[in-house]
């Protein structure tokens, strides 16, 4: 009951001061947001290279010479190996046409008198082939082929581009954590000022024999109520900025998978959200009340 009294009484002392309450949230929910917003984009992106390494593909380049009934055949061989999931034929036909439909220079692949093109056979190899090693041996198996002009696995950019993301994840943990001190340092100057502004009140409850610990208890809610109500502000900005950024993201998930839905705060994700900046927003009251309760002393 005494702690239900110090919640509600924290929550209406802010209200008695909204526009610095306000002020105070409205920096708070900015630091917050921009950390969970680093974080999905960088969750983002890990899932769509996931995405990209599981979907590992080796093109076969087969020689002009190659009819396209020898390309069939090699088509059904490769269905039998045992590392392979799936093939797809594309004829010189198709590739022609792809091309022109892709490249912009329909008209000007009119005026050639041959099919330059060669065929293609994409192979997709078993989901069980999940190395490097594994799908490079099987790259050098596929290069023997006799018909086989060309075979590549160009992968080498996916592996840098989860390189640059590690790197990335790295600085968004180090933004996070001085975002973190921004936001008990803003909450704990806060309290400050409330405790300097309500100095006289404190002292006379020290002389009626209240604890250090009983005058804490509001503004350590006070703390809270900030960290709680930055948490929600910020999760409304990091929904909405995701919303914006929604077309962009599934734009280009498109180029290289088809499709993929734009990851989101999930349930859990934002309970650990608004239990984290509450918990910033005590720590901040609490620091600042372990040194200043001590100094204020009944003359």
């Amino acid at each position: 009951m005494v702690h239900l009294q110090a919640l509600l009484f924290s929550l209406g002392q802010q209200l008695r001061t909204p526009f610095s309450s306000v002020l105070t949230i409205a920096v708070l929910s900015i630091s917050i947001a921009l950390s969970g917003l680093f974080y999905l984009l960088v969750k983002n992106v890990t899932h769509l290279t996931g995405q990209l390494e599981t979907s590992n593909q080796i093109t076969l380049f087969l020689g002009q010479h190659v009819s396209e009934q020898d390309g069939e055949r090699l088509q059904r061989q490769l269905e039998k190996h045992r590392n392979i999931q799936a093939t797809r034929l594309i004829t010189k036909a198709e590739g022609l046409k792809e091309f022109e439909s892709y490249s912009g220079f329909g008209d000007a692949l009119k005026a050639l008198n041959s099919n330059p093109l060669p065929m293609v056979v994409q192979v997709f190899p078993r989901l069980s082939l999940t190395t490097q090693q594994q799908l490079q041996q099987l790259l050098d198996e596929l290069k023997v082929i006799p018909v086989v002009s060309v075979a590549k696995l160009d992968m080498q950019w996916v592996q840098r581009l989860k390189a640059i993301i590690v790197l990335i994840e790295r600085g968004v943990l180090v933004l996070a954590s001085i975002l973190a001190f921004a936001v008990i340092f803003i909450t704990g100057n806060t309290i400050r000022l409330e405790l300097q502004n309500r100095q006289q009140e404190v002292v006379i409850a020290k002389l009626v024999g209240a604890t250090n610990g009983f005058i804490a208890r509001p503004f350590l809610y006070s703390g809270f109520w900030y960290g709680f109500l930055a948490g929600i502000f910020a999760w409304l900005m990091i929904t909405g900025l995701m919303k914006l950024l929604q077309p962009p993201i599934e734009h280009l998930t498109r180029l290289y998978l088809g499709y993929q839905e734009v990851i989101f705060l999930s349930v859990m994700n934002s309970v650990i959200l608004l239990a984290v900046s509450s918990l910033l927003g005590v720590v901040g009251a609490w620091g600042v009340l372990v040194t200043q309760l001590n100094r204020l002393k009944p003359e």
